[in-house]
């Protein structure tokens, strides 16, 4: 049997495995975590959170230092491992009747092999690893104490190595350093998001309101803007009552001012501006309108809440490249883009997709394309157009009118109503995929 010596050497050999542990589970918990949440820490008062921010911030020389020790601890563990086990494996082949020395060192060698690999890969690097991805936050805490100490006595070693390392890539090449802690790209982060969702981290609502925020640069004022067909308008040539009954009627906070259409905008009315006026049959409109302000249709909402910030109007004319007003957006319009439909005291909001049987459903022709595509999983990739009117005209090539029936992917589409050469009510009927 082996002497005290012998016992010695396998705890020796645990020792090893337990401290290659360490340093994996400290490299994997410093990679997994974020400065952010470490930074939150420290602001909560926690143990040893400034130990791990002070790793953290030196990021590369800490996974140095893990990896030196890993280095240090598998070398030294081979070393020690066959020789610690191999005493105890022979007398029991003596036992057993194998006689042979040759034969005794080489199954008390694959035996000894096979027993510290498996409690090196087990213990010493996928526990460890495994478990400061699923908890890195206390381990790291655990960890960064023993792990700076180290990292201050092997320093010069450490920086000796990592000269030896640059003037190596130098001769090969490669003299770019890597930038550590890259930002995500937007779609990472959208993924990140939908993980949170899916594991109830973000609520539905958070989640749909932080997508939109994301959407909301890539929007231009042509897909929010009212159509100038559907602008209620005041118009200087007609008479007073019928202006006002139109104002009582549809019940706008802001009107266009206009000589004759919205081919002439004089300017914009705000029906809070009648209130001190003595509103008479030859009322002058003009006399409590303010100047008009108009916005390019390819200006991007961002900087449209900016030009409403500016102005200190809430109203403007979308206007396209040769001049002509196409409609009006507000900043409501805007809004509407970031936290949802929103509809005062005289809003009637009809639903723009409404199920009608299985697979069919009733679209107004004003819903935006991507509500529909979203809503039914198809694609219009190469339909440059904003509603689901443009999106009808765009296939038929040309005009409809009601009872007209147009052949799309995936779907097949009938025109209910039509006003002004355009679809406001549409049946849609989904095709069923055939396996």
């Amino acid at each position: 049997m082996p002497d005290i010596s012998g016992l010695a050497k396998i705890l020796t050999a645990v020792l090893l495995v337990l401290v290659n542990g360490f340093f994996v589970a400290a490299e994997f918990a410093l990679v997994k975590i974020r400065l952010s949440r470490i930074e939150q820490m420290v602001a909560e008062g926690r143990m040893f959170a400034k130990t791990a921010r002070w790793l953290a911030q030196r990021l590369e020389r800490s996974l140095s230092a893990c990896q030196l020790g890993i280095t240090m601890a598998s070398l030294a563990l081979g070393a020690v491992g066959e020789a610690a086990l191999e005493p105890w494996i022979t007398p029991v082949l003596n036992w057993i009747g194998i006689d042979s020395e040759l034969v005794q060192h080489a199954i008390a060698f694959t035996i000894s092999f096979g027993l510290v690999t498996a409690m090196h890969l087990v213990i010493g690097e996928q526990a460890p690893k495994v478990f400061a991805i699923r908890k890195p936050e206390g381990l790291l805490l655990g960890c960064s104490l023993p792990l700076k100490i180290f990292y201050l006595l092997t320093y010069p070693l450490m920086y000796i190595l990592s000269a030896s390392t640059d003037w190596l890539l130098r001769i090969l090449g490669a003299t770019e350093k890597t930038k550590s802690g890259i930002p995500y790209s937007e779609e990472e982060i959208r993924a990140l998001l939908r993980e949170a969702h899916v594991h109830g981290n973000l609520s539905g609502s958070e989640h749909s309101l932080i997508n939109a925020v994301f959407e909301f640069d890539d929007m231009v004022c042509r897909r929010i803007m009212v159509a100038r067909n559907d602008v209620d308008y005041v118009d200087i040539n007609e008479d007073t009552n019928t202006v006002l009954s139109m104002i009582r009627r549809t019940k706008h906070t802001r009107y266009p001012v206009c000589d004759g259409s919205l081919d002439e905008v004089l300017g914009v009315l705000h029906v809070k501006d009648l209130a001190g006026s003595n509103v008479q049959p030859g009322f002058q409109w003009t006399s409590v309108m303010r100047p008009p302000k108009k916005v390019p249709e390819n200006m991007p909402i961002s900087k449209l809440l900016r030009h409403f910030q500016g102005t200190h109007q809430h109203l403007a004319f979308v206007v396209d490249e040769y001049g002509t007003i196409i409609g009006i957006v507000t900043l409501e319009n805007v809004m509407e883009e970031i936290i949802g439909e929103v509809a005062d005291e005289f809003d009637t909001v009809e639903p723009e997709i409404v199920p009608d049987g299985p697979d069919a459903y009733i679209v107004l022709g004003s819903t935006p394309v991507p509500v529909l595509e979203n809503r039914f999983g198809i694609r219009f990739a190469d339909a440059d157009v904003d509603t689901v009117a443009g999106l009808l005209v765009h296939y038929a090539e040309r005009l409809l009118s009601a009872g007209d029936v147009i052949e799309l992917p995936g779907a097949t589409a009938k025109v209910l109503s039509a006003s002004d050469d355009r679809a406001t009510k549409v049946r849609f009927t989904l095709s069923r995929s055939k396996d």
